[in-house]
């Protein structure tokens, strides 16, 4: 893979996501009945700081969960070694209004996986679900209700998102694969 363009440094990542916090309290009239569940792996650093956001304006400390979708992939048998990590859920989530929140939003197949997952934890009020960055090419019905930023990529790139907490930076990547189809690094 190689570095086709770099599109986000630290700073735009955190005006980003000080704008999607805002966005969420005005959709949801305050933060009383939210709680926020970041899918494994990045979208768990980023619902850390979108809740920590929203700590800072509402003084209202929201509940964070972090959702590993590895058994509700459905290419789960087609993988060799698939990488298990945690869910830690440690709250109700019944007539809670969850903020869902990844990474990449690319074909919506993480995303399906991540509803069926929840949905065995309880039935929610509602979930909305954010996404740093949305890249196109949707294989099934889903969109984000709060989007970073919209990068429309060929199948033959990928974008690449590092987090301080998990790749020691923040930046986010067009990488370009030079064959078919492209994939969501993670």
């Amino acid at each position: 893979m190689i570095q086709k363009a770099f599109i986000l440094n630290d700073a735009d990542i955190e005006r980003i996501l000080k704008r999607i916090s805002h966005e969420i309290l005005e959709r949801n009239r305050g933060s009383k009945n939210l709680c926020f569940i970041g899918i494994q792996k990045r979208g768990v650093p980023l619902a850390q700081r979108i809740a920590k956001n929203i700590r800072a304006l509402e003084g209202i400390e929201a509940d964070i969960g972090k959702l590993d979708i590895t058994f509700y992939r459905d290419d789960y048998a087609k993988r060799v070694k698939p990488k298990v990590g945690v869910t830690d859920i440690s709250f109700g989530i019944d007539e809670r209004d969850i903020i869902l929140v990844d990474d990449v939003l690319f074909t919506g197949r993480t995303i399906r996986a991540a509803l069926d997952a929840l949905i065995d934890f309880g039935r929610p009020k509602s979930i909305q679900l954010v996404v740093l960055i949305d890249r196109g090419h949707r294989e099934l019905p889903i969109r984000a209700d709060y989007v970073g930023k919209n990068i429309p990529t060929a199948l033959s790139e990928s974008i690449e998102v590092c987090l301080s907490e998990t790749d020691g930076q923040d930046s986010v990547s067009i990488l370009e694969s030079g064959k078919g189809r492209g994939q969501q690094l993670l």
